[in-house]
């Protein structure tokens, strides 16, 4: 009796990983098929997670990445040995500069045979290091449980990113007992709550406060917490990264256009979540007499650019609430709030001739305003594109939180098709929109065969310009004349994706873009509605890249 027990407990190691992963609550395993991966795919089959296959492991990990983003669960990928995981490194160190947590799973040459030269052998471990959390390989099948715990738990804790472990063919196709159930992962919005004392002071003496929040914020699950804040003590928002959303583009608090007046005007500044990088000039885009809160869930990866007045690290929802509790009846803010107002007014009338011009090839601008007239509220946007997307990051309007992906930091071409399949896949019911530049379908383009095969109705908007203007431009104005930036003008991208069974349409006037849109979103199928670009459009950079 109790050798029949103890064989009905027997598990392969594939369904050792597809057991504790489904404990976990993942319910989707990006992948492309590989022979290093039959025994996870046979677990995940068994448990009941679905296979979500791609043409490119790119866009398996960018589709891991992308699930994390909208969902705030880790995503996982499956990826075979040798090409299999070096084709997923680009998505794997996006997740590292975004802080995505994600878990990739790596096929591995058998242990019995390590050494011999068995197909696509390679040690994956110490070249992943560098961009993960946790990288290690399973050496014995009885402790795989126990490495996806490990795994999942570094994956989400501050600051989150993703992990990485292989199994030799050997490890995961024996077999070893089932396991207790595992522990809950942690709470990403938990973590201690330290004296705010310090910056409540300079928050409440503040005549011209600003908020600066960025991708940890909404890591951190700190929109809530972040709106009372600033509407209790009346502090002006601006938002990049994926705190874009935590608070909706009307509130009469958020700002865009005005966040240089802002920045460089303030007092003090709560910078939220956000790293001071290149997006915020290494410090410099605030004033030089500004006073700098640092707020985030874990002490700075490096060291901060300029001197601080405070750091408070941990639970951001805790930390902003007992600031909105210790920072009450300060300064009057109101005069500071409508002087940014009739800034971000006049900026966003100025930018009515760019979105009413006319010109055929179109204005990016042009563009973005037909867009806007027929998204919801709650589409989920991605970019993906250089010049044509960054003209996206300054004008599409975000009301949600989780409804603007774009390739953060790292600024990998290709994302987007692998973060539009899982954003559709975990919201089938919301419209999906990928903004695609021409430069940028080029990377991964083929996978729109992959939202043809899983019925995954996605809509592509191009901005085809023919060349690669965030590149062309500067090198002209530089040296007079620009090399390795042109494409070919015009080229079908359209009927690329028609042939790939999906919708395609080419539109060349600003009368027939928002037809072809209302028709790509009724298709019912992938669609891509190839928008030729006014090449001669000059994208005014406003950011240090280095």
């Amino acid at each position: 009796m109790s050798t029949e027990t103890e064989q009905s407990t027997q598990l392969h190691g594939g369904r050792l990983v597809a057991k504790r992963l489904k404990a976990h609550g993942v319910t989707k395993l990006f992948t492309l098929s590989g022979g290093h991966l039959f025994s996870i795919f046979d677990g995940c089959r068994e448990e009941g997670i679905d296979l979500v296959d791609v043409r490119h492991e790119s866009a398996a990990a960018f589709a891991a990445e992308g699930w994390a983003k909208v969902t705030r669960q880790p995503g996982v990928a499956a990826l075979t040995a040798g090409p299999g995981v070096t084709n997923g490194m680009s998505a794997v160190a996006s997740a590292q500069q975004n802080g995505s947590p994600m878990l990739v799973l790596g096929g591995r040459a058998p242990a019995m045979r390590w050494g011999q030269g068995s197909l696509q052998e390679l040690d994956h471990v110490p070249f992943v290091r560098p961009l993960t959390k946790l990288a290690t390989t399973a050496e014995a099948t009885a402790e795989i449980p126990g490495l996806i715990d490990e795994a999942l738990t570094a994956a989400l804790t501050p600051h989150s990113g993703p992990t990485f472990i292989d199994f030799p063919m050997d490890v995961v196709f024996m077999e070893a007992p089932e396991p207790d159930e595992p522990a809950p992962l942690p709470d990403p919005a938990g973590g201690p709550v330290p004296d705010v004392a310090r910056a409540a002071a300079l928050l409440r003496d503040a005549e011209r406060p600003v908020i600066m929040a960025g991708t940890n914020l909404y890591w951190g699950h700190g929109e809530q917490a972040l709106l009372e804040l600033a509407q209790e003590l009346g502090i002006p928002v601006f938002l990049n990264g994926l705190a874009r959303g935590c608070v909706p583009a009307d509130h009469e608090l958020f700002f865009a256009r005005a966040r240089s007046n802002g920045l460089k005007g303030a007092d003090v500044a709560l910078v939220i979540g956000v790293p001071m990088d290149f997006r915020l000039g290494f410090g410099q885009s605030f004033g030089e007499e500004t006073e700098l809160v640092v707020i985030d869930r874990a002490e700075p990866l490096r060291d901060h650019p300029r001197p601080v007045a405070a750091e408070l690290y941990g639970s951001v929802p805790g930390i902003l609430d007992a600031l909105r509790s210790e920072a009450r009846d300060g300064a009057d803010t109101g005069a500071w709030v409508s002087a940014l107002r009739a800034a971000e007014d006049e900026k966003r009338a100025a930018e009515r001739v760019e979105f009413d011009d006319d010109r055929a090839p179109l204005h990016p601008m042009r563009l973005y305003r037909e867009l806007g007239e027929v998204i919801d509220r709650d589409a989920i946007v991605i970019g993906d594109g250089g010049d044509f997307v960054s003209y996206a990051g300054r004008v599409v309007d975000t009301y949600q939180p989780g409804c603007w992906l774009d390739p953060g930091p790292f600024g990998c071409l290709g994302c987007g098709p692998g973060y539009a399949l899982a954003a559709k896949v975990a919201h089938p019911d919301r419209q999906v929109v990928l903004l695609l530049g021409d430069g940028a379908f080029g990377f991964s383009g083929m996978e729109f065969d992959t939202l043809a095969r899983h019925g995954v109705n996605v809509v592509g908007v191009m901005g085809n310009n023919g060349i690669w203007a965030l590149e062309k431009h500067p090198m002209e104005f530089l040296y007079g004349y620009s090399v390795a930036a042109e494409l070919r003008p015009g080229t079908r991208y359209d009927q690329v994706v028609a042939a790939l069974g999906g919708h395609g349409e080419l539109v060349e006037r600003p009368a027939d873009l928002k037809p072809a849109l209302e028709r790509a979103f009724s298709a019912g199928l992938p669609a891509l509605v190839n928008v030729l670009t006014d090449p001669d459009v000059v994208y005014p950079r406003k950011s240090n890249l280095a």
